[in-house]
């Protein structure tokens, strides 16, 4: 599987569960906070609570911009269980 592929799948399957909000690091070295966002086919919509420098509230990045998601909301790792993830065997 190509990354922007894994980066899509993530999104399109993101659980309730788990808020809608973190940090995407973007190839272009900007890190982007947002706090809810969209899915289409090879673009991601973000939304951001506090606008850039810019007054820009929206980014749309490329699947394959994607570097990194951070996840702010502090939980236990088994929560993301329900995302693919597992422990080691």
């Amino acid at each position: 599987m190509q990354t922007a592929e894994a980066w899509r799948s993530l999104f399109e399957n993101w659980p309730e569960s788990i808020p809608r909000a973190g940090l995407l690091v973007a190839s272009f070295g900007e890190t982007i906070q947002f706090k809810d966002f969209l899915i289409s086919g090879s673009i991601l919509l973000v939304e951001r609570e506090i606008p850039d420098s810019l007054g820009a509230r929206k980014v749309l990045i490329a699947y394959d911009a994607i570097q990194a998601v951070k996840v702010t909301t502090p939980m236990d790792l088994a929560r993301f269980q329900v995302m693919g993830f597992q422990p080691p065997f």
